[in-house]
């Protein structure tokens, strides 16, 4: 925005009050027309800044800064972030899980993988197949497939469990 206009306007109401009280008067006016100008500058541009500051406050969380540029005055405007598009929230629709296979079922394929636990979670582990009266690798099969079957666990089987009060453990030849 450009201040001269305003700045010359000032300038020319001096001059014809100045004519009106002669030649000292209009003498006087020319000495004061250069602080006269920083001051008006100075004033506008204070102006401008309150009045950008009440517009700021309108169009938060937008902004407008008023920044100079060598004697001019530049309006910077950062509009509000545009408002997302309204979405419809739908229900999610259930997809039902894969049935599971029934927990003793062997068909026979197995993979072998190494699995490190440090040394807390593995003694946890122990402990909790041991509650359950199962290995630990039993325990583990168990826990992954629950994990990977969205939390539905399978039936425990008879295997491993005790029956009657009575537990047997070990191998047999």
């Amino acid at each position: 925005m450009d201040l001269t206009p305003y700045v010359d306007n000032l300038r020319q109401e001096l001059a014809v009050a100045a004519d009106a009280g002669g030649d000292d008067a209009r003498a006087l006016a020319e000495r004061l027309t250069a602080p006269l100008e920083s001051a008006t500058r100075l004033t506008l541009l204070n102006a401008l800044s309150a009045a950008m500051g009440e517009v700021t406050r309108e169009l938060a969380p937008g902004s407008v800064d008023v920044r100079l540029r060598g004697l001019d005055p530049e309006f910077v405007v950062t509009a509000p972030p545009a408002p997302e598009p309204v979405r419809e929230e739908r229900e999610p629709v259930a997809v039902p899980a894969p049935p599971l296979p029934p927990a003793d079922a062997d068909d026979g394929a197995m993979a072998r993988i190494n699995f490190r636990l440090p040394a807390h979670l593995k003694a946890r582990a122990e402990e909790a197949a041991t509650a359950e009266g199962l290995s630990v690798n039993a325990w583990l099969v168990r826990a992954v497939s629950t994990a990977l079957d969205g939390g539905q666990r399978a039936a425990p089987t008879g295997r491993g469990k005790p029956s009657g009060g009575r537990s047997f453990t070990g191998w047999v030849r």
